[in-house]
C-alpha cells in the first residue's frame, strides 16, 4: 500500500507503566499504521493530567517519561510525542482538541484509544464524541475494550495499589514486566558496608512509585554503556536483595531503597541505575540486636537467589 503522507495513526493517554493494557492498544495502533503506510504516533502527556486539574494530587510515576518512550518504540511505536498539559491545554473544548491538535497539527487517519477515553475541558469529551468529530473531520476512531484477566481490569490505577502493597508479582502480571525503580546512587551512613552487605543507595525522581517497606527479590542494572565498573557491567542485570524501609533497627526516619548486589562489588556512587522489583521476601521489622539483623540480612540474600534463579529459569 502506498504511504498517505503527512497523516498518522495515533494512540493517546497518560500510558504511565505502558502496562498490557496499553500494549494492547499500541498493538492496534502499530498493525493499523503499518496496513495505511503511515507512521504510529503515541502521545502522552507531561505534567500528569492530575497535577494541573488538581495541584498536589500527582499519583505514584510506575515509569519516567524516558523509560515510556524506550517501551513505545520496543512496541513499534514510530513518533512519541510529550504533550505539554497546561492550564490553557486543560481549557480546551472537545471540538477544539480534536481539531487544533488531532487535525490541523497531527493530520490523523485513524485515532487509537481505550473504549473509556474522556478528552477535552471538563474531560467532556468521550469516545462517541471522539467518533462524531472523526466523521466531520474525515478520520476513524477504534475504540479497545480494556484488557483484564481473573475479573481484574489492567490499569495504572490498579498497579499502584499493588505497588503500594508490595505485591510485586500482582504488579508484574498486569506490567507484562517487573515493576522498576531508577534513581542515582547517592551516599548513606555506609552501614550495610560495615554489616557485610554494601548497599547502593537508590535516589528515585520525585513522585516514583515505591514498593511497601520490605525486603524483595530484583535485578539491578546500571543504565547506559559504558566501561565495566568493578564486577557489574552497565546494560546487564545482576541479581539483588533490595531494602526498602527506614531501618528501623538502627530507629532511622528516612525511607530509603537500598540494592545489594549478590556476588558483585563495585564502586556505583552516582550511576544511574534501574531496581527491578521481582518478589517480596518479608516486611519490614525491627531487630532485638545487630547480630539478628545481619543473620535474617544472610536469610535474605539467600531467599531473593532462590526467587530469581527460579524465575530465570521459567
Amino acid at each position: 500500500m502506498p504511504a498517505d503522507w503527512g497523516r498518522c495513526v495515533l494512540t493517546i493517554g497518560v500510558f504511565d507503566g505502558v502496562h498490557r493494557g496499553h500494549a494492547q492498544l499500541i498493538s492496534r495502533a502499530v498493525k493499523s499504521a503499518a496496513a495505511r503506510g503511515v507512521p504510529a504516533v503515541l502521545m502522552t502527556f507531561d505534567p500528569h493530567p492530575m497535577e494541573v486539574v488538581r495541584p498536589g494530587s500527582h499519583p505514584a510515576q510506575l515509569t519516567t517519561l524516558t523509560r515510556r518512550a524506550e517501551l513505545a518504540e520496543e512496541l513499534g511505536i514510530d513518533v512519541f510525542c510529550v504533550m505539554p498539559f497546561t492550564q490553557a491545554f486543560m481549557k480546551l473544548t472537545p471540538a477544539r482538541y480534536v481539531h487544533d491538535l488531532l487535525v490541523e497539527r497531527l493530520h490523523v487517519a485513524e485515532v487509537v484509544v481505550g473504549d473509556n477515553f474522556t478528552f477535552g475541558k471538563k474531560a467532556a469529551g468521550t469516545i462517541d464524541t471522539m467518533r462524531e468529530l472523526g466523521t466531520r473531520w474525515g478520520f476513524e476512531v477504534d475504540g479497545v475494550k480494556l484488557l483484564g484477566e481473573h475479573a481484574v481490569t489492567f490499569s495504572s490505577t490498579y498497579i499502584r495499589a499493588c505497588v503500594d502493597a508490595g505485591d510485586m508479582a500482582a504488579a508484574a502480571e498486569a506490567l507484562g514486566r517487573p515493576h522498576r525503580v531508577e534513581g542515582v546512587v547517592v551516599h548513606g551512613d555506609g552501614r550495610g558496608r560495615q554489616l557485610g552487605f554494601p548497599t547502593a543507595n537508590v535516589a528515585p525522581p520525585m513522585h516514583a512509585a515505591i514498593p511497601a517497606d520490605g525486603v524483595y527479590a530484583g535485578w539491578f542494572t546500571v543504565l547506559g554503556p559504558g566501561p565495566t565498573i568493578g564486577t557489574v557491567t552497565p546494560g546487564e542485570r545482576a541479581m539483588a536483595a533490595i531494602s526498602v524501609g527506614t531501618n528501623p533497627t538502627f530507629s532511622g526516619r528516612a525511607r530509603t531503597v537500598e540494592a545489594y548486589v549478590l556476588d558483585g562489588e563495585a564502586d556505583l556512587y552516582g550511576q544511574h541505575v534501574a531496581v527491578d522489583f521481582v518478589d517480596h521476601v518479608r516486611g519490614q521489622r525491627k531487630f532485638d540486636s545487630v547480630d539478628e539483623l545481619i543473620e535474617h540480612m544472610g536469610r535474605d540474600v539467600e531467599n531473593a537467589r532462590k526467587i530469581l534463579i527460579a524465575v530465570d529459569d521459567r
